[in-house]
């Protein structure tokens, strides 16, 4: 049949499955809009109150679900304020799907009036981007942009319209969706045999998990392998709820704010298997001292991550689960008793502690988890609460745990609860924030209020950029430079203000009750929680040393 490129459009969402897109329309995308309209019934449309809020969204509700989540934008200013959440997908692996709409073909590279080009701007931090100039060639893109989004190493993918090219027409017929299959032409018996020998061989192993793993869906199939290997388990700010935070195995997070345990555990292990890693220098610390007595395998499905910044002995290309579905029936049941009961001491040796009385970033989070267990989806912003979130709560269950790991976005987490919350509506969401990050995006409580999300908002309130102020205070001898937010600005007056509930808590009693009314009242609500300006996150690695250089307020 014949129709326009905005018709197009839209019949290639639905074919595509979409049932819910997030954006802000304009006048290169009033077609595509204007479609949607006819449509409402069939894709929800989420008006955010700022682009980068959509971009957020579409992220938010794809790693919440698995699905690819789709943002649109208009021209210009529309389609740049979509770069930064463009650009924490893909730090992060999150497709999704980003539809601009541009000035006619006849005007492109002539400084039109909110003329950009996005597709250029965008090349670096997506999968691929496509400027469509031919109408007939619109829905094929469009398809390949969501296999793309899905195919191997999930990420972001953009599709930049002329708006002549949504009015034009142009024959559509609808096609089946193309089915992804998980990446295992690349498992190579060679690889997994030396796998095996590696595995036979080590006295001291240790499995270090990442978002791989979680976006993969290997759970099962990882803990299978940690209980033949007989290994302890750590894992990154990605890999939380992989394996499950409560199994006796689990050490917890490796890295500058990792746990003693899992950082010297992993220093002495002779054996480290990444599971879905890339190595992040905040996992590494100094990497020419990470893990020097271990021999390294780093199982992983984009081959461009391996020997990038480690140099290991040997790995395995592939989907997480395809790769551990070769590899478990082949493992004999290894006993590595004596070496786990070191890590226990460990454990009990270096717990994580905070002050027994007071507020405090830890008190909420586990108090969050005491309230409502696993049953709940926990976004963050980035700063010391997203440390305190990653440290103290125990996640059992991958896509629990939303969070900007990669490119580390203030402002990231009430545009994804918000995405979170729509695609998940019997699930409670939870974003928790500090008050720096609340500030980035707070207009996206307005979001959140229009569309009935009872999505709870605690914001971790230290009155300072906490995170910097810390590096502040051990590296900069407290010359606290642009870090100190003391303007009197009222959290709760602000939600009461955009139709939220606001509630204040100055001690742990009040934060108690204020959760269990604001869980019980089902609408948006604002947590206001102050905590000391000068609470620390710890353990910590120093910038540039190695991970077993780790430290506490102790050891200072």
């Amino acid at each position: 049949m014949l129709l326009t490129g905005a018709e197009i459009v839209i019949e290639c969402l639905k074919e595509q499955g979409v049932d819910t897109v997030f954006g802000y329309p304009g006048g290169a995308i009033l077609n595509v809009y204007d479609e949607l309209y006819k449509h409402k019934d069939e894709i929800r449309h989420v008006l955010t109150s700022h682009e980068q809020g959509a971009s957020h969204a579409a992220d938010g509700y794809a790693r919440s679900t698995g699905k690819v989540g789709v943002c649109l934008a208009t021209s210009g200013p529309g389609a740049t304020n979509l770069v930064t959440g463009i650009a924490t997908a893909y730090m992060d692996s999150v497709p999704v799907v980003a539809i601009t709409c541009n000035v006619t073909v006849p005007l492109l590279g002539k400084d039109s009036f909110q003329e950009i080009d996005i597709a250029g701007i965008t090349m670096p931090i997506t999968k691929h981007n496509f400027i469509v100039k031919d109408v007939a060639e619109l829905a094929d893109t469009i398809r390949r942009a969501f296999s793309i989004a899905r195919k191997g190493r999930p990420g972001p993918v953009l599709v930049d319209i002329p708006k002549d090219v949504t009015a034009l027409k142009a024959e559509y017929r609808r096609k089946p969706v193309q089915e992804i299959l998980p990446v295992k032409d690349t498992i190579r018996q060679e690889d997994v045999d030396r796998v095996l020998t590696l595995i036979a061989k080590a006295k001291r192993p240790y499995v270090f998990v990442g978002g791989g793993a979680a976006i993969s869906g290997a759970s099962v199939e990882l803990k299978e392998f940690v209980e033949k290997i007989d290994a302890p388990v750590c894992d990154t700010l990605m890999g939380k709820g992989a394996f499950d935070g409560t199994d006796e195995r689990y050490t917890g997070m490796l890295g500058m704010h990792g746990t003693k345990t899992s950082n010297l555990g992993v220093s002495e292990c002779d054996l480290l298997i990444a599971v879905g890693v890339r190595f992040s220098d905040r996992v590494l610390g100094n990497a020419r001292k990470f893990a020097k007595q271990a021999k390294i395998i780093q199982l992983d499905v984009d081959p461009a991550e391996v020997n990038k910044n480690i140099v290991v002995t040997t790995s395995v290309i592939g989907d997480i689960r395809e790769i551990l579905k070769v590899i478990n029936p082949l493992l004999s049941q290894q006993d590595h008793s004596e070496w786990m009961a070191h890590i226990h001491e460990y454990k009990e040796k270096y717990p994580l502690q905070y002050p027994a009385e007071g507020l405090s970033g830890p008190f909420v989070i586990e108090e969050v988890y005491r309230q409502v267990r696993e049953d709940a989806i926990i976004v963050t912003e980035v700063g010391q609460h997203q440390m305190w979130a990653a440290q103290y709560y125990k996640y059992r269950q991958p896509r629990k745990f939303l969070s900007s790991g990669g490119l580390g976005t203030m402002g990231y987490g009430l545009g994804a609860a918000i995405g979170a919350q729509t695609a998940n509506p019997h699930t409670q969401v939870i974003n928790i924030a500090g008050d720096g990050c609340f500030r980035m995006n707070l207009n996206e409580l307005a979001t959140a209020v229009r569309n009935d999300l009872p999505l709870v908002e605690i914001v971790v309130n230290n009155h300072v950029l906490g995170m910097v102020r810390q590096w502040q205070t051990l590296f900069y001898e407290k010359r606290y430079s642009a870090t100190v937010l003391d303007d009197g600005m009222d959290y709760v007056k602000l939600a009461e203000a955009m139709g939220a509930v606001g509630y204040r808590a100055k001690s742990r009693e009040e934060f108690v009750d204020a959760l269990k009314q604001a869980l019980a009242g089902g609408k948006t609500a604002v947590i206001d929680c102050v905590i000391d300006s000068d609470d620390k996150v710890w353990p910590m690695v120093a910038p540039g040393a190695a991970i077993s250089e780790v430290f506490t307020e102790e050891d200072l």
